[in-house]
């Protein structure tokens, strides 16, 4: 039996893409990807096309998509509803830029708290515990 991209078994197909077998029959699962039909007395066969699929499904994560929007984006591949995934892209993106506010807050929260911290002497409280004890918002958002 040959592993090109027109006939591999899941284990082939988890290689041509780069994943785990697990993460194939997780994504079946989710109706991300397909099962193929297994012939009688043989094993199921992944091409090229599923390769791609799957390729695009770990692309779209990685910028943040989540799995229903995913689905929702495999749905409009066909060349005709760019507005509709820019409508989707533009949402995800508003929230990259939501959780990049956060983590800016964040990081000015910890940075004066270390900052504080350094400027301890042993004798006293450490303003880090001491600010989490008291449930303050040290995040300030």
């Amino acid at each position: 039996m040959t592993n090109s991209l027109a006939s591999l078994t899941i284990g082939g197909f988890a290689k041509a893409a780069g994943v785990g077998i697990e993460t194939i029959r997780f994504y079946q699962r989710k109706g991300l990807l397909g099962k193929p039909t297994r012939p009688p007395g043989s094993v199921r066969r992944y091409g090229e096309a599923d390769v791609a699929r799957l390729k695009f499904i770990k692309s779209a994560q990685r910028i943040g998509f989540n799995l229903e929007e995913i689905g929702h984006l495999l749905h409009l591949d066909d060349g005709a509803h760019c507005e509709e995934a820019a409508l989707l892209a533009a949402q995800r993106l508003r929230d990259v830029r939501e959780r990049l506010q956060d983590l800016t807050r964040m990081e000015a929260a910890l940075a004066g708290l270390v900052e504080r911290c350094a400027g301890q002497h042993e004798e006293a409280a450490c303003p880090l515990i001491a600010a989490l004890h008291g449930g303050a918002d040290v995040i300030g958002g």
